[in-house]
């Protein structure tokens, strides 16, 4: 069971009102959470949904979404903490770009090669030519991805993509969204060319014989064929972006000659 308490928001524009609901039975009992909506009656249900409605029109800097009130003190924190991430980018530090996918992180158990490195031109440089280049990954990583969807800004589930017939996934448990978000993984985070598991054995047993470095699919290949009708589908969606621009750009002309004209009649 919920309880729901509708409040009015002073913080924000006349109609607008705060909405509480609170658990009354389970395991999150006496928790509560918070939505808003606006006087058409559109729901609200975090900070970045409220600020990209509302826009320039209200300054929600230092506004609480969980209280519906204006916090001047979070908002001198938050400048605070930028000016200190400026500062320290200006003095040589570089921002957090990682765009690593959702590997484990675990302690590494195998041996790692100590170098040793001074002025004398006697000492040599021992390096343990086995040890791979990359940190191993966890087998069936992409499984971790099942179940991820995109939504806009209603938080309406966008259309996937659908796979060409040639894509065929191989592992346990594998659906087509998942090999989507591999395929566009591999393609962002490696330089060598994606051919998936060109081994037949891969398909009988994944857990033995599964090329890690390539996404789980059967082996597939590019034809001029597929190029072909990718760049026909490449012409086609320039075009209707054209055609669009352009019955845009005769609306704009033919209206600012509508109000022209009214101008100079009244």
């Amino acid at each position: 069971m919920m309880e729901k308490k509708r409040t009015d928001c002073p913080a924000l524009p006349p109609g607008w009102k705060k909405e509480e609901v609170i658990r009354k039975s389970g395991l999150s009992a006496g928790k509560s959470d918070v939505y808003y909506y606006s006087p058409s009656g559109k729901k609200f249900r975090s900070k970045p949904q409220l600020s990209r409605y509302l826009g320039n029109s209200v300054d929600l800097g230092c506004f609480d979404f969980r209280t519906g009130k204006m916090m001047p003190g979070k908002l001198q924190k938050n400048k605070q903490r930028l000016r200190h991430d400026l500062l320290s980018l200006g003095k040589g530090g570089k921002p957090d770009l990682n765009t690593a996918l959702p590997i484990r992180q675990t302690a590494s158990i195998f041996k790692q090669p100590v170098t040793k490195v001074t002025s004398h031109p006697g000492n040599k440089v021992k390096t343990d030519l086995q040890r791979a280049s990359e940190q191993p990954r966890q087998l069936f990583w992409e499984r971790r991805l099942k179940g991820l969807r995109s939504s806009d800004i209603t938080e309406e589930v966008l259309r996937t993509m659908d796979l060409p017939k040639g894509l065929q996934s191989v592992g346990p448990d594998s659906s087509d969204d998942t090999l989507l978000s591999a395929i566009a993984s591999a393609l962002h985070m490696s330089s060598a060319p994606i051919t998936g598991q060109t081994s037949v054995a891969a398909e009988k047993n994944p857990a033995i014989w599964l090329n890690t470095s390539q996404p789980l699919c059967k082996a597939f290949a590019v034809t001029d064929e597929h190029i072909r009708e990718q760049e026909l589908k490449v012409y086609q969606a320039r075009r209707s972006l054209e055609d669009a621009l352009m019955a845009d750009g005769l609306a704009r002309a033919a209206e600012n000659t509508r109000e022209l004209l009214q101008g100079k009649t009244a």
